[in-house]
């Protein structure tokens, strides 16, 4: 359902009523379509979706101490890539593991853990966790001081174990290390699985609201992501996976 597939789908509806009686039909569903994936190419609509997502939380305030524990969400490593290779392979979001690494270093008492499993919707042996260790010992973390998660499959899961690997105990501070568009949804599942976490966002993909896109896939991507998270937070929401439509910070 996100746009650039659902665009596409009609846009193909569209030729294939070309060749039956509907072709007026078909025409006019593969105008629309090339129309709204121009729209989403090149107008602010994916800096729009990601800015309102990624203000919501303010940078984190490290006037209050340092954290008792750092959590780093997945979705940087590409799992099936990196066996293929024989090596750690990181697509996108480094920013997470980096800043998680750095926080690390600044704060050598705090717990580390990586939660990320595999998304595959046919499961396999591939782990993001398990090449986890790799990287933070190439920036400076010794492994045994990574604890790992690695039966996670969504970030509703990324919530749900790793408060039963750590056993958070009450007024213990944890820093939460993802994306500043994934930050919302992310708080608001570690809530309501009774995980008080602070937001440490990192790997922003936009510095304003009204910004048009020079490249198509940059526009299509920013387009994607957003829609991906906006559709992400409602359909939680009426699962009861979360307890605000919309996560932010509070006042402590």
């Amino acid at each position: 359902m996100l746009p650039v597939n659902f665009l596409l789908g009609i846009g193909l509806i569209g030729v294939i009523l070309l060749l039956t009686r509907f072709a007026a039909l078909g025409r006019r569903l593969m105008a629309a379509s090339l129309l709204l994936l121009v729209v989403c190419a090149f107008s602010p609509l994916g800096n729009v979706l990601l800015y309102a997502l990624e203000q919501r939380f303010p940078p984190w305030d490290a006037s209050r101490g340092a954290p008792d524990g750092i959590i780093v969400l997945g979705g940087s490593i590409e799992p099936d890539l990196s066996i293929a290779h024989g090596m750690p392979v990181v697509h996108s979001a480094p920013d997470r593991i980096i800043a998680a690494a750095a926080l690390a270093r600044k704060f050598p008492n705090a717990r580390l853990v990586f939660t990320g499993g595999s998304a595959n919707l046919i499961s396999n042996d591939a782990r993001e966790a398990d090449f986890a260790g790799d990287i933070f010992e190439s920036l400076g973390i010794p492994k045994s001081r990574l604890i790992i998660e690695r039966r996670s499959r969504n970030t509703v899961e990324n919530a749900e174990f790793s408060k039963a690997l750590v056993n958070p105990k009450p007024g213990e501070r944890w820093l939460l290390v993802t994306s500043g568009y994934h930050m919302p949804r992310s708080v608001g599942l570690f809530r309501k699985a009774g995980f008080d976490v602070e937001a440490y966002p990192v790997d922003w993909r936009v510095s304003k609201a009204f910004g048009f896109a020079t490249l198509a896939a940059e526009g299509l991507v920013r387009t994607d992501l957003g829609m991906r998270e906006w559709i992400g937070l409602v359909a939680y929401h009426l699962a009861g996976k979360t307890d605000d439509w919309l996560p932010g910070p509070v006042t402590h």
